[in-house]
């Protein structure tokens, strides 16, 4: 009985060591070169249309709705750069209302 409960013992405890190293924060390094838009990383290598379309998103996300229809239906790029500009800078929103809150005390 007493081997029984230090082969659990063990084997607990190996498994928390486990869990903890696994629980560990790697830092992501960001190159420096590369498109940047309000703070937020994007990537390199974009065309003209896939930023365009990242800041008229990021801009819809603040609360000022900008989208070029004309692009958004004519060109994949500007249409997939405008949902990730949008879903990427959805959180800036918060930022700047608070701000913006702040500022009026």
């Amino acid at each position: 009985m007493l081997q029984k409960k230090n082969i659990l013992l063990w084997i607990t405890g190996c498994t928390t060591v486990f869990y903890l190293t696994a629980c560990g924060t790697a830092k992501v390094t960001e190159p420096k070169s590369g498109y940047r838009y309000s703070g937020v990383y994007f990537g390199t290598k974009l065309s003209y249309n896939f930023k365009k379309g990242i800041r008229d998103g990021c801009t819809t996300s603040k609360g000022n709705y900008k989208k070029s229809h004309t692009r958004f239906n004519d060109y994949k790029d500007y249409k997939d750069g405008w949902f990730l500009g949008r879903n990427r800078c959805k959180h800036l929103l918060v930022i700047d209302t608070e701000i913006e809150k702040n500022s009026s005390e």
